[in-house]
């Protein structure tokens, strides 16, 4: 066993780099240039002018207009961090849980971009936590929990977000938070938040290796720790 999992261990290392680094091959988010042609609603988003949109949509501007990469205003209002624009076009009838091109939606933009202020205007304007985002078939939580984002990882767990959601890497959010993690505070803490809400301890990997397995090989003392406390194998 000890040499198997040395092995699925170093594969899962190696996957961790080539698939995920923080942000690398996360969102993308607008560009100077594409800035640059915006017009309307998309440019108002941008700019954060909640007035502006707010006179647009009661001039019956289209709310669900896309960009060239497929962005609503609404996922360029959350790139920026433009709640008040944000919330404005929410209400004027922006789909809250559209997804973008590389499929992401307005809670993992802000998950990722660790914003639990702009998740909360999102989840009150009826986005969902519980929607199945990006080309790893993720989540909010899981891409909150790989990042270590404390408070964005607190907020969607305080929302319902799906603890034991197992994206097509084979990853919940406890995997990711171990697997991808530094084993640092804010891991520590993700996992922690994790454990307390009740996160099924014992799912593993696609190769069969726990959470507990993975922080053990990884030396992540205070984690493993934590997961044999709350009776992870």
């Amino acid at each position: 066993m000890g040499v198997r999992l040395g092995r699925v261990v170093v594969i899962s290392l190696l996957l961790s780099a080539i698939v995920v680094s923080p942000k690398a091959q996360a969102q993308v988010a607008p560009t100077n240039d594409e800035i640059r042609l915006y017009r309307g609603l998309h440019a108002a988003a941008a700019s954060g002018d909640d007035l502006t949109i707010r006179r647009l949509l009661a001039l019956k501007s289209n709310p669900n207009a896309l960009d060239s990469y497929g962005r609503t205003p609404a996922h360029v209002a959350a790139h920026f961090k433009r709640r008040k624009a944000l919330a404005a076009l929410l209400k004027g009838g922006t789909n809250p849980n559209s997804l973008e091109r590389d499929r992401y939606d307005i809670i993992t933009i802000a998950a990722v971009a660790n914003d639990p202020e702009t998740i909360k205007v999102a989840l009150r304007c009826g986005a969902r936590p519980t929607n199945v985002t990006s080309r790893y078939d993720g989540t909010a939580l899981i891409a909150a929990s790989h990042l270590g984002h404390v408070e964005s990882v607190r907020v969607l767990v305080d929302a319902g977000a799906p603890l034991n959601h197992i994206n097509n890497l084979g990853w919940t959010a406890l995997l990711e938070a171990i697997i991808l993690g530094d084993g640092g505070a804010r891991h520590t803490k993700v996992v922690t938040m994790l454990v307390v809400a009740g996160a099924d301890l014992q799912i593993a990997d696609a190769a069969g290796v726990t959470p507990l397995q993975h922080a053990q090989a990884r030396n992540y003392t205070a984690i493993a720790r934590i997961l044999r406390r709350a009776g992870a194998r």
